[in-house]
């Protein structure tokens, strides 16, 4: 029986996704401007969706060269390793961004918001599981507004390991009080899913730009639950919460 439905939140109920692609490729060109493009950034970025902050900005810094240009900065802020100067970098660039609610009220998934407002009206317990840390999920979901639409909430900021690790989705189950296999999460990204189905829980996955090509070719769920328009979202979950009431 499912009692709860876990949603995850960039690249789920928004696209803060390619805003964060757009905010690393800026950086890079800003520590690199004559060897590094945005569009190289953002296409590289599609290989670390879903994953920490700490993860995207090492793989970024070593597959860009960026190494010796954020070295050559870090006094200026204040750090003791390269990867933290890109990181500081980009999210400037990535609050900008999200300090403006058109920009992000322009990227969000209607479909998928509206399928969390209606399982919580009608009964389940509902939660959140985001990689981004609490300061910058607190502003996103006020914007969209659907902080209030959640049992719980937990953040980067509230674990020791990141996803695809299982650890943010047992920790979610354990605050909502159900086991894992009452749960059905909401994913986008294959780092996601399999977080998802580490915890033992039955996952669907809402396919973006970003994420479309993972989902499909890492095989990690049958294709019936591999959702690639957003508007057939609420079928696919109507299914599956029926067949486990």
């Amino acid at each position: 029986m499912i009692r709860a439905v876990l949603f995850d939140l960039d690249g789920t109920l928004v696209e803060t996704e390619r805003l964060k692609a757009l905010s690393y490729a800026r950086a890079a060109v800003e520590l690199r401007p004559t060897a590094v493009t945005e569009a190289q950034v953002v296409a590289a970025f599609k290989d670390v969706v879903g994953r920490s902050r700490e993860e995207v900005a090492t793989v970024l810094l070593d597959r860009f060269g960026l190494e010796e240009a954020a070295r050559a900065r870090m006094s200026e802020f204040k750090v003791s390793a390269p990867r933290e100067v890109f990181a500081q970098i980009r999210m400037g660039v990535y609050e900008s961004m999200i300090a403006d609610p058109r920009i992000l009220l322009g990227q969000k998934y209607q479909h998928n918001i509206d399928l969390l407002k209606k399982v919580r009206k009608i009964g389940y317990n509902t939660g959140l599981a985001t990689m981004s840390h609490r300061p910058q999920a607190s502003r996103v979901m006020d914007i969209l507004g659907v902080t209030d639409q959640f049992d719980a909430i937990i953040t980067r900021d509230d674990v020791s390991k990141g996803k695809p690790d299982p650890e943010i989705y047992l920790l979610l189950a354990q605050k909502l009080n159900v086991t894992p296999e009452e749960c059905l999460v909401i994913e986008d990204s294959p780092s996601g899913v399999k977080s998802a189905l580490a915890a033992k829980m039955k996952c669907i996955a809402v396919a973006t730009d970003f994420t479309r090509q993972g989902l499909h070719t890492e095989n990690l769920l049958d294709k019936k639950f591999i959702v690639d328009d957003s508007i057939a979202l609420d079928a696919v979950a109507q299914a599956i919460l029926t067949n486990h009431h």
